[in-house]
């Protein structure tokens, strides 16, 4: 299949962007990426040749950082498409939130000033399921993409908050200055799945943590999971998608699995290596109660109240999609692959 619309992906060295320069690849379109360094341009063309792609001729780079200016609008350039996936990068822990919010949120205004100078003709961002639901704690309903988390909600990360305020940042750029530029979200939860080369996202700490012997009891905390396969499909759906302009679409895999399902899941399907997964439990309540004294069981007991019902049905519907992947499905491709890059032993 031949695809003659440039797509420009932002981050394309990161486990999503990967996967997202992947399917865009097998499914014949020209790609454009944004890199912070040339440098890193052959383990990325490698990484894809080792996947079967074939017409990596097809794949272009370009220099460029959320942080300035400099080469977007030569990135930018002949492009329809634009899958905003970058994040900003600290090389050190943010010393306050204004220092991780900050570049959050000029990032992605910048991505859209030079997409609109350019006439593109949509942009779909990747936000976060942070910024829809850590604050809707009603059980007894669907958490929905009309939900958005409350940022001064005690106990959220300053990542969480960073997105939120950053999808916010868009929508309000789009109502305010957009005049026809067409946007999207994806808004994954925890994302797990197979990585192409080692390069893995931030939720696999959940499993890793459990590997590693430094957990000695699993917090009983729920969680919702999707496969990065999935949440890089639904970008390019949500790209092609008449309907899905001025639309928010949640990422996740149909239910929900609690950290200790995880574990004993993980124990019973690959033995030879989880010996170190503890078989301890902390309980809610335990995580509640320590809430009150500690940051970090602050942050838990967030996980614990949110409502983790949560609707997959608007990508379904709108967009076609169904996730391939499920939970357990998701779970085991990044156990893999973390076993397969010596990430876990």
């Amino acid at each position: 299949m031949e695809n003659t619309e440039t797509v420009l992906v932002t981050g394309g060295t990161g486990f999503v962007g990967m996967h997202i320069i992947l399917q865009l690849l097998q499914q014949g379109y020209p790609v454009r990426t944004t890199v912070r360094s040339l440098n890193s341009k052959t383990k990325l063309i490698d990484t894809l040749k080792a996947q079967g792609i074939t017409n990596i001729n097809a794949l272009a780079f370009a220099e460029a950082e959320l942080t300035n200016d400099a080469g977007w609008a030569e990135a930018m350039k002949g492009c329809k498409y634009v899958l905003s996936v970058a994040s900003p990068v600290f090389f050190h822990q943010p010393k306050n939130e204004e220092e991780a919010i900050r570049p959050a949120l000029e990032g992605t205004r910048r991505v859209l000033k030079f997409a609109k100078q350019a006439s593109v003709k949509r942009v779909v961002m990747t936000s976060n399921f942070g910024a829809v639901g850590f604050s809707q704690t009603d059980k007894n309903r669907l958490t929905t993409e009309e939900d958005w988390t409350d940022t001064n909600l005690r106990g959220l990360s300053v990542y969480e908050k960073s997105k939120t305020l950053a999808e916010r940042a868009a929508w309000e750029f789009i109502k305010r200055e957009g005049a026809g530029l067409e946007f999207a979200t994806i808004n994954p939860v925890a994302i797990l799945g197979p990585s192409l080369n080692g390069h893995v996202s931030g939720s696999f700490h959940i499993i890793s943590n459990m590997f590693d012997g430094s957990m000695k009891a699993i917090p009983d905390i729920p969680l919702n999971i999707v496969d990065v396969r999935d949440v890089a499909e639904l970008h390019i759906r949500a790209m092609i998608t008449p309907a899905a302009n001025g639309q928010r679409f949640i990422a996740t895999a149909d239910g929900q699995i609690s950290m200790p399902e995880i574990a004993t899941f993980t124990k019973a399907n690959r033995p030879a290596i989880a010996g170190k997964i503890p078989n301890k439990v902390i309980p809610a309540w335990v995580i509640k109660l320590a809430s009150l004294f500690n940051a970090r069981a602050s942050e838990g007991a967030v996980f614990i109240r949110m409502n983790r019902n949560v609707s997959n049905a608007k990508a379904k519907n709108i967009l076609g999609w169904q996730p391939r992947a499920t939970l357990e499905e998701a779970i085991l491709a990044a156990v893999d692959s973390m076993a397969q890059y010596g990430i876990i032993k």
